[in-house]
């Protein structure tokens, strides 16, 4: 009878080789560092900045709009025809400069009339005058009656006080001709011309255009009452500065001085209006415009402010990443304050000095060492 095999003998065998082989293989790579653990221990790249204590001014931004520095509606002070214009629709005009002119003729008219008047007054007054000068000796001497001399005596005033209202006349007309010129009382921007050439032109009641004065302009906007303490305060104080940005504008933020605190709070919105000054000689702005406004309300002294990039906020608060000087992190638990800007006060768990992570947080923990990226 042939002998039966067992098969179980040498798979049991071919399983301790293998285990064998993985027991070397394993033991073989103790003490070195995998791929993994090489991972854990290479520095994090992050951004950092250094907590500052100083003052800190807090600011509020609101909506606000650009206004007219003065705007001027011109309306002629004499009646007359419209002859010419004399300005661009929508260009630059300068003080005193002509911009609209009346039909001069009938003004020209009055002013010579009235200096023929003065002409022929001046004459009688003079020979009034002389013979004044020739009766006076006769009567003394008994030759002229004294109600004849009177009489020679009183024309002399009446015709000086004719001659005083003619020149009084004369220089009228002349003032009412020279307001057939009209001219810009400030430099500005003109607006279209509501009155053109050949209309009739009626004393202080036609419109003829809207001049907008732009250099400088205002920036009008309101606040909340309850920021009007901290206004007053900062404008008691010197110039405030005001910033402001034209919504899709690149640039700059544009500077402007605080000029203007109305005397009366809105009650229907609990706000008041404020005005803020801007040169405008770059021709940034333009009336109607729409802008956001920043302005300082409160200044908060000596106190600890971080970038607010550096704030983490967890179940149990605020954090930051404090970098040490073995360049390994700590996440240290913050109470943080009111915020200007890009500016975070920190109120308790942080001192000014030290350096707290602003950019690459997400791959830290307690420990893990970083290598400042600077740019």
């Amino acid at each position: 009878m042939p002998q039966r095999i067992s098969w179980k003998k040498p798979v049991a065998l071919l399983i301790v080789v293998v285990l064998v082989a993985l027991i070397a293989h394993a033991w073989s790579g103790h003490g070195k560092a995998g791929p993994g653990k090489a991972a854990a221990t290479q520095a994090v790249p992050v951004k950092v900045a250094v907590a500052q204590r100083g003052d800190l001014d807090l600011s509020l931004k609101v909506i606000g709009s650009v206004e007219a520095y003065s705007t001027v509606t011109v309306q002629s002070r004499v009646s007359g025809q419209l002859e010419s214009l004399a300005f661009t629709p929508g260009g630059r005009v300068k003080a005193g400069q002509v911009i609209e002119q009346i039909d001069p003729s009938l003004l020209q008219a009055q002013l010579d009339q009235a200096r023929g008047n003065l002409a022929k007054d001046q004459a009688q007054l003079a020979n009034a005058e002389q013979v004044l000068r020739r009766y006076t000796p006769m009567l003394a001497k008994g030759y002229v009656a004294q109600t004849d001399y009177d009489t020679y005596k009183a024309n002399v005033g009446i015709y000086a006080a004719s001659v005083k209202a003619d020149q009084a006349a004369v220089e009228m007309a002349q003032t009412q001709l020279g307001y057939a010129r009209i001219v810009a009382p400030v430099d500005s921007i003109a607006g279209a011309p509501l009155v053109y050439p050949g209309a009739q032109v009626s004393a202080n009641s036609t419109n003829l255009v809207v001049l907008n004065q732009v250099r400088p302009i205002y920036l009008t906007f309101s606040v909340p009452e309850t920021a009007l303490d901290g206004v007053k305060a900062a404008h008691a104080h010197g110039k405030v500065a005001v910033s402001a940005t034209i919504p899709g504008a690149k640039g700059p933020p544009l500077a402007a001085t605080l000029d203007f605190i109305n005397n009366t709070v809105d009650a229907t919105t609990g706000t008041i209006q404020l005005k803020a000054v801007y040169p405008n000689t770059d021709d940034r702005l333009t009336p109607g415009q729409y802008v956001q406004v920043q302005l300082p309300t409160t200044r908060l002294a000596n106190v600890v402010t971080v970038p607010v990039e550096a704030l983490q906020n967890s179940p149990n608060g605020s954090f930051v990443f404090v970098v040490g000087a073995d360049d390994s992190v700590q996440q240290r638990m913050v109470t943080t304050g009111q915020s200007s800007g890009d500016r975070m006060v920190i109120e308790k768990g942080l001192d000014a000095g030290e350096r707290v992570i602003t950019d690459g947080q997400m791959l830290l923990t307690n420990g893990t060492h970083v290598q400042v990226v600077k740019g």
